[in-house]
This record gives C-alpha cells, structure tokens and sequence, in this order.
C-alpha cells in the first residue's frame, strides 16, 4: 500500500497526464481533420478536466466510502486526507489546462 504522499503525488501527474495526453491527440486528430490544432486543443483540456479528476482518484465509491466513515465513525482524518486527494487531482488537471493555454499563447505569439 503506498504512502499518503505518493498517493497525492499520483494523484497529481495522473490528473495532469489525462488532460495533457487528451490535448494532444485532440491536436494530432485536429492536424489529420484539417482543423486548427490549438482550437481543438482548449476544447478538449477544458472539457476532460473533470473526468481527469475522476479518473485519478480512482474508484469514487471508495472515496465515498471513505468520506462515510470519517462522518459516521467519527475518523475525520480520513475526510481530510480524502479532501487532499480531491484538492490535488484538481491541481494537476488545472496545472496541465494551464500548460495547455501557455502553448496557445506561445503560438499566438509565434504566429504573429
């Protein structure tokens, strides 16, 4: 069983790999469909965040599991860790959003 820290660690480059990998296949089939590429980019990284979220924690119904038994069993840590869990996998989705609109300003830039 790995350690909280490698788990939030995980958490965060999974949620980061998702939209940045989504992104750039939605900007290779963009290239392959004739479209611009940096448009279907933004698309889809706005988009996927929530799923990347998702997906990087995992099970959910486990995390709700979790969340239950912090409430009713009194293990409120255990919320706490699970809201760390959450907060991080939102980071790392919007850090790769984020690196997304940073090469779209550099294209902008570039293009000009």
């Amino acid at each position: 069983m790995p350690s909280f820290f490698t788990s939030v660690i995980h958490n965060f480059f999974v949620a980061f790999g998702v939209v940045i990998g989504a992104s750039v296949f939605a900007g290779i089939s963009a290239i392959l469909t004739n479209q611009p590429p940096l448009e279907a980019m933004m698309d889809i990284a706005g988009s996927i965040k929530i799923w990347a979220m998702a997906i990087a924690l995992g099970d959910t119904f486990s995390s709700f599991k979790v969340i239950e038994k912090g409430i009713f069993q009194g293990e409120f840590l255990s919320i706490i860790k699970q809201g760390i869990h959450v907060v991080t996998a939102l980071l790392g989705a919007n850090a790769a959003y984020g690196y997304i609109r940073l090469i779209q300003r550099f294209g902008a830039l570039w293009g000009e």
